[in-house]
């Protein structure tokens, strides 16, 4: 089958859904792809800081999201000996240190109005396999299997929202720079114990770090940061020593970790690296959010310069300047604030032991 659109984004994740729903509402036709069966597949980079919730305040969705359900954290704690010594608390003017949104509830709320547009399409469960370029090797669109079968999108400008592995961005031949951080991460989720209150605990084992996020309906995410490429020399150890220093450090979780951390299997590894690309785009194409600048999880950047990556380009396209736009322009806008966010990254991922020197015994 053959369709036309003005735009076809290509990721139905936080940039591609909240730009779909910008640039529909200006009047441009969009249709938006996701490989995946479903929206809001499982995600664990779902912490909004105060810069993507101001985006989405902006654009009168916030209170959208909120209504789907949502938790603010209310301190940062730092814990040694199974105790906390240092405390961080919210800042009254914000009203948190973090705002823990699950995706799905993060894309429900964006998409639920998008959907009532005529000029909108979503496409699940469908792949982009070829760019389509025309004579002057402009791209015009793309070819994708939908349920197994063939489809055409020919479009007036290709966005690739689809990720760290962006098949949008290996298929333009856009070259990344991948920059490894010597630290792999473990990310496991457990229910909370009772009276259990929203916040964001940091400890330290073997100088790696190890963070707990509370979560909506009642869990904890566990990051548990370890050494690059040793995951399958360390699952060939035993298992409860490695456990039984996350009891140690956070002695409150000690029923929960033991019924629901029982193996290797029960954590999720993360292949951890950030990247970069010196081209975010050529003609008739566009890349953003991971697809352009994958981040670590460090500091929960990575959702936010997101959403701020889509807010940006959203205000460069309308429906009279779609042919002439240029991607050098989105890129001066953005290029530097995500060369400041992966610098800030690698500094808090340095430094993060220092908070630890002068701990309380």
């Amino acid at each position: 089958m053959n369709y036309q659109a003005d735009v076809c984004i290509v990721g139905a994740g936080p940039s591609g859904a909240l730009l779909a729903h910008l640039l529909v509402k200006k009047g441009l036709s969009v249709i938006l792809l996701e490989q995946s069966a479903s929206l809001g597949q499982s995600f664990r980079g779902e912490h909004l800081n105060e810069e993507g919730e101001a985006v989405l305040k902006k654009h009168h969705l916030f209170d959208e999201v909120e209504a789907l359900g949502l938790l603010r954290m209310e301190k940062l704690e730092y814990y040694a000996q199974g105790k906390a010594f240092k405390t961080i608390t919210l800042d009254a003017t914000v009203g948190h240190l973090g705002i823990h949104v699950p995706q799905a509830h993060l894309l429900k709320g964006i998409l639920q109005q998008t959907t009532n547009f005529a000029n909108f399409k979503c496409f699940l469960h469908t792949k982009v396999t070829t760019l389509m370029t025309d004579s002057t090797g402009r791209y015009v669109g793309v070819q994708a299997t939908k349920d197994e079968q063939t489809i055409e999108i020919k479009c007036q400008l290709i966005i690739g929202a689809d990720g760290r592995y962006s098949t949008i961005r290996k298929r333009a031949h856009i070259a990344i720079s991948k920059h490894k951080h010597g630290f792999d991460l473990l990310w496991a989720k457990i229910p909370a114990p009772q009276g259990w209150e929203p916040s964001i605990k940091m400890a330290l084992i073997d100088n790696k770090q190890l963070s707990l996020f509370s979560q909506t309906g009642g869990y904890i995410q566990i990051g548990w940061n370890i050494e690059q490429g040793k995951f399958p020399e360390l699952r060939k150890q035993a298992f409860t020593p490695f456990i039984q220093q996350l009891i140690e450090a956070f002695p409150e979780l000690e029923d929960t970790v033991t019924n629901h951390i029982r193996s290797w299997q029960d954590f999720v590894l993360l292949d951890v690296f950030s990247s970069h690309c010196d081209c975010w785009g050529t003609e008739g194409l566009v890349l953003l959010g991971d697809a352009v600048h994958t981040m670590t999880p460090t500091g929960a950047f990575g959702l936010n310069s997101a959403l701020k990556d889509a807010d940006c380009l959203a205000s460069l396209l309308n429906t009279d300047a779609i042919t002439q736009f240029k991607v050098q322009e989105f890129q001066q806008m953005r290029a530097q604030a995500i060369e400041e966010v992966l610098a800030q990254q690698i500094e808090k991922e340095q430094t993060f032991a220092f908070h630890f020197i002068d701990r309380a015994s």
